[in-house]
């Protein structure tokens, strides 16, 4: 039993540095995309870490069976190098009873990626979208769709512009029907 906590503590902190490892990475090149994705635009350093933080849940929900892969690997390398494996053998334990509490912390961290993970990355996506375009286009238009139709406003200097469209075509074209 105590063997067992000791291979799901070790595989739980090589899972947690090959995440923080990983993270910063990410972020650091999500960040320098951003940077040259508002460049333009009147956006500054705050908002664009804002904008990367927003982008970090997702990103780790797409990269984290390759972090579970890199943090089995790690753990069963560092296990061998130090001749951990071999011990384990020679008293008796087989191979694929090493295997259960990894797979056990695998399966604990799957689930909370679920549950836990997946609301907050759709709820970070949703935030992130909305702020990319509040930036790009500094507030002033939007989209809404509802039982009436699509409803595209823009904001200019002149004033609003609201179009109403009861359909569109498949090239993406719409057929308005009122023009405000």
């Amino acid at each position: 039993m105590i063997l067992h906590f000791y291979f799901a503590r070790r595989f739980f902190t090589s899972f947690m540095v090959i995440t923080a490892v990983l993270a910063a990475l990410v972020m650091l090149v999500d960040g320098v995309d951003q940077a040259r994705r508002f460049a333009d635009d009147d956006v500054g350093w705050d908002q664009v870490l804002g904008m990367t933080l927003l982008n970090m849940p997702q990103t780790i929900n797409m990269i984290l069976p390759l972090i579970m892969i890199l943090a089995t690997v790690a753990l069963f390398i560092g296990l061998a190098r130090s001749s951990e494996m071999v011990v384990t053998r020679a008293a008796g334990r087989s191979a694929l009873r090493a295997l259960v509490a990894p797979v056990v912390v695998a399966l604990i961290i799957g689930t909370l990626a679920v549950a836990v993970l997946n609301p907050i990355v759709a709820a970070t996506s949703e935030r992130s979208e909305q702020l990319t375009q509040k930036y790009r286009s500094n507030g002033s238009s939007a989209l809404s769709v509802s039982d009436e139709g699509l409803w595209l406003r823009q904001g200019t200097e002149e004033g609003q512009s609201v179009i109403r469209a009861w359909r569109t075509n498949s090239d993406a074209s719409v057929h308005p029907s009122s023009i405000t």
